[in-house]
């Protein structure tokens, strides 16, 4: 573990020596589809993270064009069980989007970079020939996180009643004993982030997404949720309903807002630091998901003409010490720079996770990344992070981004809890 209070930050170089890198031949995502991502109790939190994925898969099957009887297999991420049947997730979500009963599905997770896990394991599938196609979802509900208790199966003593909150126990890491926001506090002490830089990259993160949504680019992200049954051959009706608050329809981020820089500087420190509840990621509930398939059966008509978005190059994942969990990002990209012969400077864009804003800035910084080429359209403390739906809306973005600009490479990324970083190389032909 570096040292924090030295203020200098360590070469992150060293820690891309121990990632695991890996190179797709044939991973092409032809398309995707995301829910809306709506406040902590908001109008998708009566929605189990099952019906979010099956809604977000169902939309992304259609996108694609491609039958869904054609998929190989369901590889589906989730973090916090949020529903009594959330054991049977992943094959769930498959079912009811329109998968064969003899084609498997398994559900994947790495905390905050289960949706880019999700991906890299679809495109391992379609590049080893296992599968012509894959669906890949990632989905969350941060509202439904249980009040747990784990040991009163047996009993309990007079007086011994525990229940905790799952949401808020998630945001310390045990082994470490630092809490996720703390971990960005470390890194702005290492990489000089100071907390009116931390508030200056909030409220771009904020302008920027505000500048998207308006031009409607989240639009074209997005499949709006409406009150819906979910059917099919064998299986029992699945009803997704909307609470009366949304009148029939959820179509839009809730949380992208106005924000200056003027109101982010009168919140109070949460962490003892920089970070405050307005530079932070929001807490959200949300899904995504993408199809995946090989270039054969992307330019065969199979997939009813659709223009496929682009190709999953490569995936990295790398460790860094816990209590600096929120660099991961940096050495994964480092690895897989490094492996394919590329530079910072070869990347058109990069999309990376904003878990905290000084978090998010350190990672640009150690990268040295631009910022008009940084999370161009903003990131998650604007719009939220839906834990294991973010990866996939990683993905998904900034693929559609980068054929808005006519561009040919894009980097997205994220950290995770306990020390780990993801990166995934995208490419537009």
């Amino acid at each position: 573990m570096p040292d924090v209070n030295q203020g200098t930050a360590p070469d992150w170089t060293r820690y891309a020596e121990g990632a695991i890198v890996e190179t797709f031949a044939d991973a092409t995502l032809l398309a995707g589809a995301r829910t809306p991502f709506t406040d902590l109790n908001g109008a998708l939190a009566p929605i189990s993270p099952t019906d979010l994925g099956i809604h977000a898969a169902r939309a992304a099957i259609a996108r694609s064009g491609i039958d869904p009887a054609r998929l190989g297999t369901t590889i589906a991420g989730n973090c916090i069980q949020a529903s009594y049947d959330t054991l049977f997730y992943a094959r769930h979500i498959g079912l009811y989007a329109g998968m064969r009963d003899d084609r498997p599905a398994h559900g994947v997770q790495r905390l905050c970079t289960t949706g880019f896990e999700a991906i890299a394991q679809g495109a391992r599938l379609t590049s080893a020939g296992q599968v012509e196609a894959a669906l890949c979802v990632g989905t969350e509900s941060m509202s439904r996180a249980p009040i747990a208790a784990y040991t009163h199966r047996g009993g309990f003593a007079l007086g011994q009643v525990e229940f905790k909150d799952q949401l808020w126990e998630a945001l310390m890491d045990t082994g470490c004993g630092t809490a996720m926001g703390g971990t960005a506090e470390n890194l702005a002490r290492l990489h000089g982030v100071t907390r009116e830089e931390t508030d200056a990259y909030a409220a771009e993160s904020f302008s920027r997404a505000l500048a998207a949504q308006a031009a409607g680019r989240f639009a074209e992200e997005i499949a709006p949720v409406t009150d819906t049954v979910f059917e099919g051959p064998g299986l029992k009706a699945r009803k997704l309903r909307l609470p009366r608050s949304a009148k029939g329809e959820v179509a839009t981020d809730s949380h992208i807002r106005p924000t200056p820089i003027e109101v982010l500087a009168k919140l109070a420190p949460v962490f003892g630091g920089v970070q405050t509840g307005g530079n932070s990621s929001a807490i959200v509930d949300g899904a995504a998901a993408v199809v995946l398939t090989t270039g054969r059966v992307a330019t065969s008509g199979a997939a009813g003409g659709a223009a496929p978005l682009g190709r999953i190059t490569a995936a990295a994942v790398a460790g860094v010490p816990a209590e600096v969990m929120g660099i991961g990002p940096v050495p994964a990209t480092i690895a897989l720079l490094r492996k394919l012969g590329l530079t910072v400077e070869d990347i058109d864009l990069f999309e990376i996770n904003e878990a905290f804003g000084a978090q998010a800035e350190s990672v640009r910084r150690a990268l040295g990344v631009p910022r008009e080429r940084f999370n161009v359209n903003g990131g998650a403390i604007a719009f939220g992070h839906p834990l294991a739906a973010t990866g996939v809306r990683c993905v998904l973005s900034v693929l559609m981004e980068l054929r808005r600009r006519g561009k040919r490479r894009a980097i997205a990324g994220a950290c995770a809890g306990g020390g780990q970083g993801m990166a995934l190389l995208l490419e537009v032909d």
